[in-house]
């Protein structure tokens, strides 16, 4: 096994943290994400021991002396330089920029360091398409991902969840996916709020088609991010690595119905993984959709039912959801004695107040004494010497006196 040397350290990525990445790094990086598949866990650990410029310098020279990176194989480098025979880094900055974004790197000012919690497979950049600091938005943001064919019921929660989080002051962050994604955006737009979406493609390439003016309604309020260069196209593997920096990037997760095999729960297993919060919103037990949503929810999940609930786990100290209860009626006003005469009357008949003091367990007096107060009140009625519950209006009274 043999390092990178010291050559390339004065490139790598915590250099010119305080004034962000100095050109050559950042035209290495831009490079090499021509080069490197998101997630690729040894090409991270070749970044950080060599440093970008020294990496791109290693792959692309045949006397490189890339062969002697650990891990690397001859038909590894043959793809590496392959790919990057086509890479123009400066063509692809200035791809970006004519569609209002741009490219930030480790040590950016711009940078969320919490992708820095995913190690060597945090992203070697992040191609950024909006006005938004990406720092200082990803800081308080929540996601809210779930299945692409949801039912009626998870686009409306999801899109109240959005709406909810952004009234609230939250960045409410998906993958402008079909399904529960499209709907966390919109609700977050709808409310006028902030929203990301994370591509698993180039940031000008609107996927899927479908969505192409919410994905552009996403870039013009908010923030639209990707690992991939302008251009590119999404794969399967990339969906599923494009979870991990959802999960990295946020606060915590909400999953909104999911089956058992669905990229939100990997999204959500990611983000439990990094110590980030995860959430569900429960379904009907009867729904396929909602069978993930309950794993998750029968293991470290924690059930959430509205925005509230949410802000309260992941928020600050003070951020309470309101408590949750039924109506008040007027009977729950009652004291203790008072509730036990109440009961102690037949719901037909009239009883005289030995009765009610005997069924009650209270004496005559104090019994007596009771009736009067909850006669005041309207729950009990007089018929001589006895007392009986007051009779309610039934439906053929309530329409002979015009009620409905």
């Amino acid at each position: 096994m043999t390092g990178c040397g010291g050559a390339g350290l004065a490139h790598g990525a915590d250099a010119g943290a305080a004034g962000g990445a100095g050109v050559p790094e950042r035209l290495a990086r831009a490079a090499l994400t021509r080069v490197l598949e998101p997630g690729d866990e040894r090409g991270g650990r070749w970044l950080r021991e060599c440093g970008a410029v020294e990496l791109w310098r290693r792959i692309t020279d045949p006397g490189g002396e890339a062969e002697r990176l650990s891990g690397m194989t001859v038909r590894r480098l043959a793809g590496y330089r392959l790919r990057a025979a086509g890479a123009d880094p400066e063509r692809d900055l200035a791809a970006v920029a004519a569609v209002g974004g741009r490219f930030v790197c480790p040590g950016d000012r711009e940078w969320p360091t919490q992708l820095d919690d995913l190690g060597d497979a945090r992203p070697t950049g992040l191609w950024v398409r909006g006005g938004p600091d990406l720092r200082l938005w990803a800081l308080r943001s929540v996601a809210v991902v779930g299945a692409r064919a949801c039912t009626p019921y998870g686009a409306h929660m999801a899109t109240t969840l959005g709406a909810g989080l952004a009234e609230r002051g939250w960045v409410v962050v998906s993958g402008a996916a079909f399904g529960v994604d499209g709907a966390a955006h919109r609700g977050a737009l709808a409310a006028g709020g902030a929203t990301m979406a994370v591509l698993a493609c180039g940031v000008d390439v609107p996927y899927p088609r479908g969505h192409a003016e919410l994905i552009g309604r996403v870039a013009g309020q908010g923030l639209v991010i990707g690992e991939l260069p302008p251009s590119e196209h999404p794969t399967r593997s990339r969906f599923i690595l494009r979870n991990r920096v959802i999960a990295a990037l946020t606060r915590g997760t909400v999953v909104v119905e999911a089956e058992y095999r669905s990229g939100s729960l990997v999204t959500a297993r990611v983000a439990q993984r990094l110590g980030r919060f995860t959430m569900g919103v429960p379904g009907p037990a009867t729904s396929g959709l909602s069978a993930g949503v309950h794993e998750l929810l029968r293991g470290e999940g924690v059930l959430v039912t509205d925005a509230a609930e949410v802000v309260e786990l992941v928020g600050e100290i003070g951020d309470l959801a309101p408590s949750r209860r039924g109506p008040l009626v007027a009977r729950d006003l009652l004291d203790v004695v008072a509730g036990r005469v109440l009961d102690a009357l037949p719901a037909r008949t009239a009883v005289d107040a030995r009765e009610v003091a005997r069924a009650a367990g209270t004496s005559a007096d104090e019994a007596l004494g009771k009736l009067y107060e909850l006669h005041s009140l309207g729950f009990v009625e007089r018929e001589g010497e006895k007392w009986r519950l007051t009779r309610q209006p039934t439906c053929r009274d309530d329409a002979r006196r015009g009620g409905s």
